[in-house]
């Protein structure tokens, strides 16, 4: 079999021209095995039908193994030439002819050095997609942040407007009275706790 890859056919046939001979190669070969096969039940059947034969079954199958590796031999000679013809001169795409996908090359053909130019443009602009991208989940990550304060400062007006309304209908008319009031309420209770803490150790001396 060619060792050359032939990497331009293999586009244009869907396969490497290798594979395909090879495949014939597996059909041939299995096609003069079921021949033999065939031949071989032929012979015995007739031998079968024939009275006082000598032959065994057994001579039979040693006479056809060895016909069939001559064969296999001969093929094998005329295959290799043919496979040669077949690589050079029916799936080898000539050097001068371009796939309808590379006509583009032949209308805006570039040297070398363009070439490397286009690659490493192409390795810039894919470092900056990276770096966008990159710059696209800290973006989002830090809008889930805002939505998070946000949340919270959504609950801390509802509190205050609470406190708020609570302060209303203890006749206090805005926030800063009911803070006022909140923080006199928050004494009081404070100076009862204290009364009661002194009142029990004193009962508890006593």
């Amino acid at each position: 079999m060619s060792v050359d890859p032939m990497a331009y056919e293999a586009q244009f046939f869907g396969f490497t021209p290798q594979t395909c001979m090879l495949r014939i190669y597996i059909a041939f070969q299995d096609y003069l095995f079921e021949v033999m096969q065939a031949v071989e039940q032929v012979i015995l059947k007739k031998l079968a039908d024939t009275p006082g034969c000598e032959i065994s079954p057994v001579q039979i199958r040693k006479c056809t193994e060895k016909f069939l590796g001559f064969m296999k031999g001969r093929f094998d000679n005329l295959f290799g030439r043919m496979e040669q013809l077949c690589l050079q001169l029916v799936l080898r795409i000539p050097p001068h002819v371009l796939l309808p996908e590379d006509k583009p090359q032949e209308m805006h053909p570039c040297t070398e050095e363009e070439f490397q130019l286009l690659q490493e443009e192409i390795e810039q602009l894919q470092e900056r997609y990276k770096t966008e991208v990159g710059a696209k989940q800290a973006l989002l990550a830090e809008l889930e942040e805002q939505k998070i304060v946000q949340a919270k400062l959504k609950q801390t007006l509802a509190f205050f407007d609470e406190l708020d309304n609570a302060g209303r209908d203890q006749g206090t008319s805005d926030f800063r009275e009911s803070l006022a009031f909140l923080v006199q309420n928050s004494r009081k209770l404070q100076t009862m706790r204290d009364t009661v803490e002194r009142e029990s150790k004193r009962m508890k001396i006593s």
